[in-house]
């Protein structure tokens, strides 16, 4: 049973976000709170679901040229599972989604050079119950929302933006 986030709930979270891979030591000083309270409470907030995982978020340097592009993939329904879990497993996808329409994927892939792309399609294609793809290059990224979009989530559930 998943229940309501008090003050300290929030402000751990906060810091969490901030940066995910601070102590609990430092956190349970900046909250004036013991490290095994800060554990256990990250303990409780994982076991309910508040806090789904930890990840890696890479910083995009403007100077560094990365080709982008979506992939648009037709699957076999059947195998979508097996799909997926072989996508995963490439570094350059940064993100798969279920679409509707002709295809049944549609991925974020990044890479430093296009001869990349071209293999990395090869590779996509040899996967079993891949049936096409079509492939969209991204040309130039005119805004990028994500970022607002998760503090304004962030300040509608806990009252102010992590960051």
């Amino acid at each position: 049973m998943r229940r309501t986030l008090d003050d300290l709930d929030r402000q751990l979270i906060r810091f969490l976000q901030a940066d995910a891979r601070m102590s609990t030591s430092e956190i349970g000083r900046k909250l004036s709170v013991a490290r095994s309270t800060v554990h256990e409470r990250i303990e409780r907030l994982k076991r309910e679901g508040v806090i789904d995982g930890f990840t890696v978020l890479l910083n995009s340097d403007p100077l560094e040229s990365l080709n982008r592009a979506i992939v648009f993939v037709e699957i076999d329904p059947k195998l979508q599972g097996a799909i997926v879990e072989k996508l995963e497993g490439f570094p350059e996808i940064s993100s798969c989604f279920t679409v509707n329409g002709a295809f049944d994927l549609a991925l974020i892939v990044e890479m430093p050079q296009l001869e990349d792309l071209d293999a990395l399609l090869d590779e996509i294609g040899e996967i079993a119950g891949v049936a096409r793809t079509m492939t969209n290059i991204i040309l130039a990224k005119k805004f990028d929302r994500r970022h607002t979009l998760i503090n304004e989530t962030a300040k509608k559930m806990f009252g102010q933006e992590p960051f």
